[in-house]
Parts: C-alpha cells; sequence; structure tokens
C-alpha cells in the first residue's frame, strides 16, 4: 500500500510540476506578443502621421504659392512694380 501511495503522489507531482511550468510559459510568450504588439501598434502610428505629413508637403508643393515662394527665396525673382529690398546685415 505504501509504495503505491508513493507512486500515486510522485506521479500528481510531476503532473502538477508540468502544468505549472506550461502555465509560466504561457504567461512568458504572451508578455514577448503583447509587448510586441505594443511596439508595432506605436510604429504604425508614427509611420501614419508621417505618412500624414509627406502627404501634405505633396499638396503643399503642388501649388503655385509654394511655386512662387521657392521662386522669390531661391532664385531672386520679383512680380513686376515690386521693389527688391536688400538687407546689409
Amino acid at each position: 500500500m505504501k509504495k503505491g501511495f508513493k507512486l500515486k503522489f510522485l506521479i500528481i507531482g510531476v503532473f502538477m510540476v508540468n502544468i505549472c511550468y506550461i502555465l509560466v510559459n504561457q504567461q512568458i510568450t504572451m508578455n514577448k506578443i503583447r509587448e510586441e504588439t505594443n511596439n508595432k501598434t506605436s510604429q504604425i502610428s508614427k509611420l501614419k502621421s508621417d505618412n500624414q505629413k509627406l502627404q501634405d508637403e505633396i499638396k503643399m508643393a503642388r501649388s503655385d504659392q509654394y511655386s512662387e515662394k521657392l521662386a522669390r527665396e531661391k532664385l531672386g525673382l520679383i512680380k513686376q512694380g515690386e521693389i527688391p529690398v536688400i538687407n546689409t546685415k
């Protein structure tokens, strides 16, 4: 009787240790996946923001006002009737 009793406790003990190992391992895996998901979500948000900024820049670059601004700043062009002002500082 005593030998069978010890064998049952040994089997139950091994079974319980195995279950605990599986549960801990699953929890670690779930935490890694959750962290990775959060990182990817923040990357997506940043990329969406960057994409919106680029779309706005493209829209602005296609406008006549932007072309005029570049012509004035880079090429020093002026409209007819305007008086150029030169800063000597």
